[in-house]
């Protein structure tokens, strides 16, 4: 199982397609180390996000606690205080860390409303690299803006010796926004084919299967049913940072329980929990996310390994790439089946400036409306 941890939706950010940043919470209400506690150990993927994770002071805390309960713990950051990862970095080596990027240098200052963010996360990941860090990347939101950008920034990461994930525009909950929608979707579809290519042109079997999972992204891009099917509250699950718990982080209709509150078999146990489980086995939300996508991809059997769907496409595809023959998306992809969605304009807050609103744990959460991701 993995799990997701918002520890607070504080951020200094100021996104486009997340407005996170307007709606912090009350750092004395955030889920708190005691409660953190409670989590067994076991999981796949443990991944501490945000808003912004470095903006609380006991980071540090927060991952000793965390670190010994997964194979795998993450940091999802937006790079912005990278020297508040190094202590954290040389105590935890193997600790993986994401730092959000949108592309070149212009463009992705623009889209998340950094001054000189770019060439802050740049430094800042290298800086973790001097550290000793061994599982370090850059994270892409794959969007009309920067989709031109794709490739150049896969092939930036590959020089530095790091990582890329990618993830496409979406709407869920803790945006504080239902509009993000594309402007062209085949345009952008098409598009990520060079990246996928280029994944599987390398000699790096992550990437193969990175590659499968961009191939389910054209198909979230162009508003189509997913790959395979989700299976959140099962395989994946979410905390917010009221120490509320979810199946996901999609709909407000899937709760589990409360940390604080309960123990973590009471929550997957309770009747909340089933219930929620039984409205995911229906659901017909397209949010493929790397949480529920590399959840989804996994053997039912063996987790390690991935389902045969994605083992077959990997080996095909990769025989082909490598004899020099070219992927034939359209045999995967129906390029004639287009989702329509309005045209909602993106705003960059590089130079504005905001009053955030503080959520309180007693404040209606989650209220801007319904969505479909398709």
């Amino acid at each position: 199982m993995d799990l997701t941890v918002v520890s607070t939706y504080r951020c200094n950010s100021k996104c486009q397609m997340c407005y996170i940043w307007q709606n912090p919470t009350d750092p004395k209400e955030e889920v708190s180390i005691e409660t953190l506690s409670k989590l067994p150990g076991g999981f796949d993927n443990l991944n501490v996000s945000g808003g912004e994770p470095t903006l609380r002071k006991d980071l540090m805390e927060v991952i000793d606690v965390l670190y010994p309960k997964a194979k795998i713990t993450e940091i999802s950051s937006n790079g912005l205080h990278p020297e508040r990862l190094v202590p954290i970095i040389k105590k935890y080596p193997k600790l993986k860390v994401r730092f959000s990027l949108e592309g070149r240098e212009i463009n992705s200052n623009r889209i998340r409303g950094e001054k000189d963010g770019f060439q802050t996360k740049v430094k800042g990941l290298q800086m973790l690299k001097d550290a000793g860090g061994q599982d370090l990347g850059f994270a892409l939101t794959i969007q009309d803006e920067n989709v031109d950008d794709l490739v150049w920034l896969y092939e930036f990461a590959r020089d530095m010796g790091v990582e890329l994930a990618t993830s496409t525009l979406h709407n869920a909950w803790q945006f504080h926004k239902n509009d993000n929608y594309f402007y062209d979707r085949v345009s952008v579809a098409r598009k990520v084919e060079g990246l996928i290519t280029a994944m599987l042109k390398t000699n790096n079997v992550k990437n193969w299967f990175r590659a499968y999972l961009n191939l389910g992204l054209i198909k979230k891009i162009l508003g189509q049913d997913r790959l395979i099917k989700c299976t959140a509250g099962s395989d994946f699950i979410f905390i917010d940072p009221w120490s509320d718990v979810w199946a996901c982080n999609v709909r407000t209709d899937l709760p589990m329980g409360n940390l604080a509150k309960q123990s973590w078999q009471e929550i997957l146990d309770s009747d909340v929990a089933r219930k929620s489980r039984e409205k995911v086995a229906q659901c017909r939300q397209n949010c493929w996310m790397v949480t529920t996508a590399r959840t989804a991809m996994r053997s039912n059997i063996i987790p390690m390994f991935p389902k045969l769907q994605p083992l077959f496409w990997v080996l095909e595809n990769k025989i082909k790439t490598t004899l020099g023959m070219d992927i034939a998306f359209d045999r995967y992809i129906d390029y004639g089946n287009v989702g329509t969605s309005p045209r909602v304009e993106r705003t960059s807050f590089l130079n504005q400036t905001f009053k955030a609103k503080l959520q309180k744990a007693a404040d209606p959460h989650y209220v801007q409306g319904e969505f479909f991701n398709r």
